[in-house]
């Protein structure tokens, strides 16, 4: 899939997602593209790679994957979350930002993707110290603040 591709397919549930939770769509769309590779990693349409824990009674899929365990790089099999729309992931990772405490301060910045993908990544959502410049670079890149769309209060 081509990033034009990738964007046109989850832009319209990212903008349908914004209008609930006010998370910008643009840093929807780059967080996804980040994560997935531009939809090529993206296997029961889980673009940021959630696992099914305990806690998830959805669908799953079951990959393989690299952990490392005891110091050691190993592959697995894991199961992880699987959704049968764009939307259904979108919305599940949304209620993640939502419910999680921490991401709060984020919430402040719902007018400027730039500033909210800085918040998160302060909140620690990410290990990878480079997180949030990485996602500001791929929303200056393609463009992507054209579909934040201003909600209602």
């Amino acid at each position: 899939m081509t990033p034009i591709d990738f964007i046109a397919a989850i832009a319209p549930a990212a903008r349908a997602s914004m209008l609930k939770t006010k998370i910008p769509a643009s840093f929807v769309i780059a967080e996804g593209a980040e994560e997935s590779g531009w939809g090529a990693h993206a296997p029961g349409m889980n673009l940021f790679g959630v696992k099914a824990d305990t806690a998830w009674h959805g669908a799953v899929t079951v990959q393989r994957t690299r952990e490392v365990v005891k110091g050691a790089s190993i592959f697995i099999e894991a199961k992880f979350r699987a959704y049968t729309d764009w939307l259904g992931c979108i919305s599940d990772h949304a209620a993640f930002l939502l419910d999680n405490p921490r991401y709060l301060p984020a919430f402040a910045h719902c007018d400027d993707a730039e500033a909210f993908t800085k918040a998160v990544a302060e909140a620690g959502y990410a290990t990878d110290p480079h997180y949030a410049e990485s996602i500001c670079s791929i929303i200056n890149e393609h463009n992507l603040k054209q579909y934040d769309v201003q909600t209602t209060n």
